[in-house]
């Protein structure tokens, strides 16, 4: 798996899992838990990350929805 994106911002880390999941692209959301640990400090950024084949897809489907990635 690769990383896709990377953000300390909840809302959009939700955002781009919803995009991911309703387009049937396989994703994980990484660090979630270690991130809520560390206080919400910001010190460790949760990621999303998709398989290698399905990157430029998942690419497509932030950029199409005004996602950075």
């Amino acid at each position: 798996m690769v990383e896709l994106l990377r953000s300390n911002d909840p809302v959009l880390i939700s955002f781009a899992a919803s995009l991911l999941e309703d387009a049937k692209i396989p994703h994980t959301v990484a660090d979630r838990d270690i991130s809520v640990i560390d206080g919400s400090i910001g010190a460790i950024q949760v990621r999303v990350l998709v398989a290698d084949d399905q990157l430029d897809a998942a690419r497509e489907l932030l950029a199409d929805a005004g996602v950075e990635a």
